[in-house]
């Protein structure tokens, strides 16, 4: 168990004041006894017979951050978990032929949740999923599998990082037909109450399952534009950060349904108010001790991270802000720019420790793409070292030449060495041919802003 991770485990249990209870070594090393036991195939089948769990969900990621999965009944589990299930690879690359043959899904039994807002009766679960070839090995065009290699680089040169994510998400009306709105008739605004706050019980429910799902839940509140809300978990280890982040939209969207709602990451879904973000924040560590002292400002090690990421701004944007709409949300931001608000990244005092926020993602973006991007930049930097002291707030308008709209992020990023180092030339290739497919289709739709101001014109 990495430092950082035991770290995190005894600021839970000091938090709850159980270290009172036997005497604080006692109890800690007990709950290192129960958190480092890994789970095995055996002990997903005991469970899911003493649960009654019925069907199980094999989830995975495609290349772009969607998630995908396959229902099985717990009758077919113990086939999968020894011969594994095999998927047609172009679902990892939407249709593309990009590997010629099957890939499996090797589940991570360390995963395994069960959906508390289904049925307790023929309960359901689900495990996230690695994608592997057929003899075993991780795909390694999988963001997952790319996150995981970075985590490991990372580790053998002494670093871990803890990751406390803070997504924002817009609920809306569903029309007559169940399919998604724009429209809401609250007007609440940044920490409203209820009644104003109509999303409040929603925002309630959510918090409650998702503790249920095993997530620490730190706050909730209503945030700055009407029907918009955000949701903020404890740090955790990056893979486990990444897991979480796809977990919760998953979780989110299914239980808004339940009030006939829908929730939607979309960064900008209304012209006419805020954007959603997915702040993440960092804690990075060299040899099991927290690398940042802002005892004198932003320098040192922590600023040679901060560079690394700002050295790489404009062609991380493609995978951090990857949607036409992403842009949206930059340009309000940049208008809106003042010498604190809105930040681009910052460094902030933690209950415990100091962390790095970069608020620049959202949450189009694929987690597990955006954090190992993110990490590999800041090591890159303190690798580099030297770079400017930096003050602890970057606005987005201090930071240069950030494209302006998808087209010139992927271009930023094609011309990159570093981005193909990290994700692979093949991957990049891909990935930046589907972003300009969907730049071009964009630019083929004729809006009706267009209609607006130039229909009676011209």
């Amino acid at each position: 168990m990495t430092y950082a991770a035991k770290k995190f485990i005894f600021f839970s249990v000091k938090q709850r004041g159980f270290e009172h209870c036997f005497g604080a070594p006692f109890f800690i090393f007990l709950f290192f006894q129960e958190v480092v036991q890994v789970k095995t195939a055996q002990d997903i089948l005991n469970r899911i017979k003493d649960e009654g769990v019925e069907f199980i969900r094999l989830q995975f990621t495609d290349m772009f951050g969607n998630l995908k999965n396959v229902a099985i009944t717990s009758g077919q589990l113990r086939k999968v978990l020894v011969d594994k299930y095999r998927i047609d690879s172009t679902v990892m690359f939407d249709g593309a032929r990009v590997y010629d043959g099957e890939l499996i899904l090797v589940p991570d039994y360390d995963t395994f949740t069960i959906l508390p807002w289904r049925p307790q009766q023929e309960k359901v679960a689900k495990l996230m999923c690695d994608v592997c070839y057929p003899d075993g090995k991780l795909f390694e065009m999988s963001s997952r599998t790319i996150l995981k290699n970075i985590i490991e680089k990372a580790e053998k040169k002494g670093y871990t990082f803890m990751i406390r994510p803070e997504c924002e998400f817009f609920l809306f009306h569903l029309d007559e037909d169940g399919l998604p709105t724009t429209l809401s008739h609250e007007k609440a605004g940044m920490m409203d109450v209820g009644p104003v706050d109509f999303g409040e019980n929603a925002r309630r429910e959510m918090v409650l399952l998702l503790e249920n799902m095993g997530f620490e839940i730190e706050s909730s509140h209503h945030e700055e534009a009407p029907a918009q809300h955000e949701i903020d978990f404890k740090e955790s280890d990056t893979l486990h950060a990444a897991d979480s982040i796809m977990n919760f939209r998953f979780a989110v969207r299914s239980i808004a349904n339940r009030f006939g709602l829908y929730a939607t990451f979309m960064p900008k879904p209304r012209s006419d108010a805020a954007g959603s973000g997915m702040h993440l924040n960092f804690s990075v560590y060299k040899n099991e001790k927290n690398i940042m002292d802002l005892s004198e400002g932003m320098k040192g090690e922590t600023a040679a991270f901060v560079n690394g990421i700002l050295k790489h701004s404009r062609s991380l944007s493609a995978y951090t802000n990857p949607t036409v709409n992403s842009y949206k949300r930059i340009l309000l931001a940049l208008d809106e720019a003042t010498a604190t608000r809105p930040s681009y990244i910052r460094v902030r005092e933690g209950l415990f420790e100091p962390a790095i926020e970069l608020s620049f993602p959202d949450s189009s973006a694929n987690p597990y793409l955006a954090l190992a991007l993110c990490i590999s930049a800041g090591l890159q930097g303190i690798e580099e070292g030297g770079g400017q002291e930096l003050q602890d707030r970057i606005p987005i308008r201090d930071v240069k030449d950030l494209p302006l709209d998808l087209r010139e992020a992927v271009s930023y990023a094609e011309k990159d060495p570093f981005i193909n180092e990290v994700l692979g030339e093949q991957f990049v290739k891909i990935y930046s041919e589907h972003k300009l497919f969907e730049w071009a289709a964009f630019m083929r739709e004729v809006s009706e802003w267009e209609r607006d101001n130039y229909l009676y014109k011209i």
